[in-house]
């Protein structure tokens, strides 16, 4: 990994001096003095200038903009530019452009309207790069570089010709011969057996449903082709410059399509764009969770949101703008679950194009705005916080998450439409922060031994290697909670025959001999008092204590919660789809056994965050109230954001960070 860290914390976003006169350039400069911007993003949709007709570069625009910043003192995360490909590409090769399933293709006029699978755009692409690459390489103001732009944002899956014989090649280094790819596929069902490489295309649109695990593996082929480009411009890179390399990922903001685990390796830094759902009241819940998720995937490590928003967004049906605190509450709350830098889309707000509403850091009616005396407020906060940059989070529970359990189970010809694979992963983790309990989420090949608790929410595909860690984990002392439609199919999407939950059923102690999902609207009670919905299944112990079972719907009497020791540590199955005060109950009473504790006592509305570094540490309090919140404050001294006098007193809607003593 290639240094990253500045010596104070990132503060910015996406400039784009391309869209304004450059007379406009040297008060943007002024402006992000006078706001504490110290990084900006530069170059990102620019391909079409930089080079404007195959093979002409101009980079005079960005040699003056580059040289304004240096002056300036901004530093520079310099992009490829390779995000979308200019009109010129397509025209000169139309078979670059993207189809979808149905044959329909996708056409210039929007962005990332390129196959992934295209050599002719894969080598346009490296050669820009090349070109970028080798004039800024030793510029001063460049301290990063930035791969692309959100990668398969709009074009995760193309279904054309080049990517049908690109997914063949894929498939033969995955399988190897056919009578592998047959039997990983279950072609014996519906004569669907290949006798021919060349027989096999993408799942486009067919008459029934499509063969599931073809379905699956083009997932997995499509974040691989996508990753492939991010390789390939990361390796042209390498042999360039000395800056480190990163991309933006998306992770939590529904984009399901990247493995994003597995990309993780391939930048120096993660970083990750995030988006709050504007109808959602909930939404400080989303954002914690994604923060959570993007240190999962850095490995712990700090990482860089590398956009949100200042207020409203462009792109919802109905895009609500932040009330006053909002942005700051929304930077902070980042911050204190291991960002390293706040980043916005984008500087200045467009006067054209497709995001000409969408808010920035300097709005369309100027600095003379709540907007930006929000940004200065926040731009002195960041640099009142330099010495939380490089500490980690602490977390002592962890939840496992993986993307191709989510693309398993949300494919077609399952026995309900209501299990999804955000559902039980949220709830779970609503309840985790409504308890003060910070979480890591993590890939299920995580070491967990460091957890006292592990929670494995829908994962519905699992390999072996991983159950056997979890059971290991749990006989030396661990606390788990597996969820229904858990541990039932392999990596081929096979079902593990025997009884479900598949491959849990010895960690958990029963046996399921069929699922009774429920109707729509459907709810069935327990004899603890908790109310259920979405599924129920006929349930056997074995081995495991019984806590709760139904005491109505189509299965009274019949187990619903479970707990079976192993070794040292407890397994728990939920084995029905818990209400929120149920679930909230649950948590508890797993908090308990395995130990856990808060980060502090606090009010309902209030989370409360811990970041380390080795003796060091200091709490983020993030009140999310209406009213003011008064915590103890002993042994602390505040740097931002609340009054301390004896106790701390963290106004409605504020963030306040204190450092702690070593005591």
């Amino acid at each position: 990994m290639r240094r990253w860290q500045g010596e104070s914390i990132y503060f910015g976003g996406d400039y784009n001096p391309e869209q304004w006169p450059e007379e406009t350039w040297s008060e943007d400069v002024e402006l992000m003095r006078r706001a504490g911007v110290n990084l900006v993003s530069v170059g990102i949709f620019s391909w079409a200038l930089l080079e404007p007709t195959p093979g002409r570069f101009e980079f005079g625009w960005l040699d003056r903009a580059l040289d304004l910043l240096h002056d300036g003192g901004i530093q520079v995360d310099l992009a490829t530019a390779t995000a979308s490909p200019p009109p010129w590409l397509a025209r000169a090769h139309p078979e670059t452009l993207p189809r979808r399933d149905d044959g329909t293709m996708l056409w210039p006029g929007g962005r990332q309207a390129y196959c992934p699978s295209s050599p002719i755009f894969r080598e346009r692409s490296l050669e820009l790069v090349r070109a970028v690459a080798g004039r800024y390489a030793e510029h001063p103001a460049v301290v990063m570089w930035h791969v692309s732009n959100e990668l398969g944002c709009h074009n995760a899956h193309c279904y054309c010709d080049v990517s049908a014989e690109a997914f063949r090649g894929w498939l033969r280094e995955r399988y190897g011969d056919l009578d592998r790819l047959n039997d990983a596929w279950g072609t014996a069902f519906w004569s669907q057996r290949y006798g021919d490489w060349a027989e096999i295309n993408p799942p486009r649109t067919v008459t029934a449903f499509a063969n599931p695990t073809q379905q699956l593996d083009f997932q997995r082929f499509s974040s691989d082709e996508l990753r492939a480009q991010l390789r390939a411009e990361r390796e042209v890179l390498k042999t360039l410059v000395r800056q480190p390399i990163t991309t933006n990922f998306m992770i939590g903001m529904g984009v399901k399509h990247m493995d994003y685990h597995s990309w993780a390796s391939d930048v120096d830094l993660v970083s990750n764009d995030h988006y709050l759902t504007a109808a959602d009241p909930q939404a400080h819940l989303g954002l914690a969770l994604a923060a959570d998720h993007t240190r999962g995937v850095a490995g712990g490590d700090p990482w860089l949101l590398m956009e949100h928003s200042t207020s409203a967004v462009q792109w919802q049906p109905r895009n609500v703008a932040k009330l006053p605190g909002q942005l700051r509450r929304n930077s902070l709350a980042h911050v204190a679950r291991g960002a390293d830098g706040v980043l916005f889309f984008q500087w200045r707000a467009s006067r054209a194009g497709a995001e000409k509403f969408h808010s920035a850091l300097v709005p369309h009616a100027g600095p003379d705005t709540k907007v930006f005396r929000e940004v200065c407020q926040l731009g002195a906060d960041l640099k009142a916080l330099a010495e939380v940059r490089g500490s980690r989070v602490d977390a002592d529970v962890a939840i496992l998450f993986d993307w191709e359990a989510w693309w398993g189970v949300e494919l077609d010809s399952h026995p309900s439409v209501d299990v999804t694979y955000a559902d039980r992963l949220n709830a779970l983790y609503g309840s985790l922060w409504r308890a003060g309990v910070t979480a890591d989420i993590v890939h299920p090949s995580t070491d967990l031994s460091g957890y006292r608790l592990v929670l494995v929410p829908t994962l519905y595909l699992v390999r072996d290697a991983d159950v056997d860690a979890l059971h290991r984990y749990v006989e030396s002392g661990g606390t788990v909670a597996v969820t229904y439609f858990s541990g039932i199919v392999d990596a081929n999407d096979h079902i593990r025959l025997g009884g479900y939950p598949g491959a849990f059923r010895e960690l958990l102690g029963v046996r399921t001999e069929e699922f009774f999902p429920l109707r729509e609207g459907e709810q069935v009670r327990l004899d603890d008092g908790s109310v259920a919905d979405v599924w129920t299944e006929w349930l056997h112990p074995d081995g495991a204590e019984v806590l709760a079972s139904y005491t109505d719907g189509p299965l009274p009497g019949v187990p619903a919660l479970t707990r079976h020791p192993v070794g040292t540590g407890a397994a728990w199955y939920v084995g029905t789809r818990l209400d929120e005060s149920a679930t909230d109950r649950l948590v508890a009473r797993l908090v308990d056994e395995a130990g856990v504790r808060p980060a502090a006592p606090v009010p309902s509305g209030v989370e409360v965050v811990r970041r380390r570094d080795g003796e060091r540490t200091w709490q983020f309090i993030i009140n999310h109230t209406e009213a003011e919140v008064r915590l103890p404050a002993a042994g602390v001294e505040l740097l931002t954001g609340a009054r301390c006098a004896g106790e701390l007193t963290v106004p409605a809607g504020e963030v306040a960070v204190v450092r702690e003593d070593r005591t």
